[in-house]
């Protein structure tokens, strides 16, 4: 709360957000509240949960979490610390879909978080290939590299962001400077 009072507007809240507590966070400052497992209900999608959250927050203050494992058939939303896998698959059909309720998509490979193995360029591809609002890939990212990778692969339709690869969080594998001067890059 502090963090979201000292910049408001400028960052977003994520975890346990429900609708009873969406608006406080808008309140207190954040720009967006990040949703995953409000919007499930024992593994199923509620379009009267989402609905619900969008009008008490209003879509232009709603990311939805799509955090996803990979399975036979491609990717499915996984809720509960990514331990129980929806009926919900990341396609193009589902994210056009998802993207009429919110403002934003967050979307996690649960297989890779953490892991600093590489991203998954094939989900990359999908999303850059499907989503028409913005998007930010987590999951895998290692050097500075997966910028450029993640860049290509989507058209440059997709953000990432990099955890514990990042000096500053513990990792080796990435600067703070070369994520900044890399971005700087991008707006020229």
């Amino acid at each position: 709360l502090s963090a979201l009072k000292a910049f408001p507007g400028g960052l977003q809240y994520g975890g346990g957000v429900t609708a009873e507590n969406a608006a406080y966070y808008i309140e207190a400052g954040a720009s967006h509240v990040i949703v995953t497992s409000y919007v499930f209900e024992d593994g199923q999608f509620s379009l009267s949960r989402l609905e619900r959250i969008k009008g008490i927050v209003g879509q232009e203050h709603l990311v939805l979490d799509l955090s996803c494992k990979k399975t036979r058939n491609g990717w499915t939303v996984a809720t509960n610390r990514w331990q129980t896998l929806t009926s919900v698959e990341i396609n193009p059909v589902t994210l056009r879909e998802l993207e009429k309720n919110c403002d934003e998509f967050l979307v996690h490979s649960a297989d890779l978080e953490g892991l600093r193995l590489g991203i998954d360029e094939q989900l990359i591809k999908v999303l850059g290939q499907s989503c028409s609002i913005p998007t930010t890939y987590a999951g895998g990212a290692r050097s500075v590299e997966d910028l450029y990778k993640i860049h290509n692969f989507s058209n440059g339709q997709i953000d990432l962001t990099i955890g514990s690869a990042l000096d500053i969080f513990g990792g080796s594998g990435v600067t703070l400077d070369e994520c900044i001067n890399w971005n700087k890059l991008q707006i020229i």
